[in-house]
């Protein structure tokens, strides 16, 4: 917990530092964020020694401290984010997801600091999506990520908008620990995480891309050069006799295209990477579209229908989503408390295997929110990267305080 401690410490150095700011001339100044208490129930009990829990009760804080000067052409984002677990070690940590400076010009943006920038249009799998590590502990889809140290460039033309990007000091990636849940049979030793670069986590990584959008295209294209966010998991003995998993990170060059096409009510969604490592060259790609039925029985709720099919050239040795195909829905009731529901199923068409997700959501209030979320596991293939999950069937509650 020392670098939650530091987040803790940097972020009332920054509280106490607010009337000063303002006295020397930073115009606008705002602190708001979010606490949010998670309640995990798992339906089965859990398949590997070390986990003891059929529930898990977590707290997470992430303030967001925003300054602008120079009215409005610059501005300072600060976003500490720290979580408390009952059981797992791991998941008890903590992260400045943002700590950035952005100044605008007429045509060209410049930001600097730990920022977050996604990439992506589809919504079950975010391929094409590099720049930040996934926060592994957080959940298992992916979705949230580390803060990335950065300097990034973006160029406003007729043509499109280039953004240049230099990302020192790389991230590893965070896993649960022996008492966390959702995890594989072998606990992953971060601290014997290995590098293909000399230069290990202090590698340089560069990263340009180009988007622009016409008539009813958005399109995305970047090339990356630096350390793979996605290590390689290899079994090894550790100090004590164990057998873990020990991270392996590579050094990779990628090429990505995102394109999304929208018409009328439909979407139309492409992803696609070629990525070129020391041990793989191969091809990957999700595609997919969604439907909306605007205005259901003259009311104001719409409901989306999504279908994705993802696809890997490296097939079963390719981990997840190789061969998968997606169906979901989106039903939004378009009130006053933005209730939502999000429903969708995977289905391995190579392992036989099936997960299942449920996101629901409504706002209370003016400040509180309560979610509430389900994910099911279906597999019978030992090789299928899903199968230790096939214990941890649960429902997670959120209840969430804005301020």
């Amino acid at each position: 917990m020392k670098r939650a401690t530091l987040y803790t410490t940097l972020l009332a150095a920054a509280i106490a530092a607010q009337p000063g700011l303002a006295a020397a001339g930073l115009a606008d100044y705002e602190l708001a964020g979010k606490v949010t208490g998670e309640l995990r129930y798992f339906s089965q009990d859990a398949q590997f020694s070390d986990q003891s829990q059929t529930t898990n009760l977590s707290i997470s804080v992430e303030p967001e401290l925003y300054w602008e000067w120079n009215n409005g052409d610059d501005s300072l984002t600060f976003t500490p984010f720290l979580r408390l677990d009952q059981h797992d070690d791991e998941r008890s940590h903590g992260d400045i997801r943002e700590l950035s400076w952005l100044h605008v010009s007429d045509d060209w943006e410049l930001r600097a600091g730990l920022r977050k920038v996604f990439w992506g249009v589809t919504e079950f799998q975010h391929l094409v999506d590099v720049i930040n590590q996934t926060d592994g502990v957080e959940d298992i889809d992916g979705e949230d990520k580390l803060g990335q140290a950065m300097i990034n460039l973006s160029l406003v033309k007729d043509w499109g908008i280039v953004d240049l990007y230099l990302l020192p000091g790389f991230r590893e990636r965070t896993f649960p620990g022996a008492d966390g849940r959702l995890r594989s049979g072998l606990v992953v030793d971060t601290d014997a995480a290995q590098y293909e670069s000399g230069a290990r986590e202090k590698h340089l990584d560069t990263a340009i891309r180009w988007s622009h959008s016409v008539d009813v295209l958005d399109v995305g294209l970047y090339w990356f050069h630096g350390t793979n966010r996605d290590p390689i998991l290899t079994p090894q003995l550790n100090s004590n006799g164990d057998t873990v998993l020990v991270p392996l990170y590579e050094q990779m060059d990628q090429l990505g295209v995102d394109i999304q096409a929208t018409v009328d009510s439909w979407l139309w969604k492409f992803e696609a990477i070629h990525r070129d490592t020391v041990r793989n060259d191969y091809l990957a790609a999700q595609a997919g579209v969604e439907y909306t039925f605007y205005g259901l029985q003259d009311s104001a709720a719409d409901l989306g229908v999504l279908v994705e099919y993802g696809w890997d050239e490296r097939g079963t040795r390719g981990g997840q989503n190789q061969n998968d195909l997606f169906l979901g829905g989106r039903f939004t009731l378009n009130d006053a408390q933005s209730s939502e529901l999000l429903a969708g199923i995977s289905h391995d068409l190579d392992h036989d295997s099936t997960s299942v997700l449920v996101e629901a959501s409504r706002r209370v209030g003016d400040n509180w929110k309560i979610s509430l979320d389900g994910r099911f596991f279906q597999s019978d293939t030992a090789v299928d990267p899903s199968y230790a999950l096939r214990q941890d069937d649960h429902l997670q509650l959120s209840v969430e305080r804005y301020f």
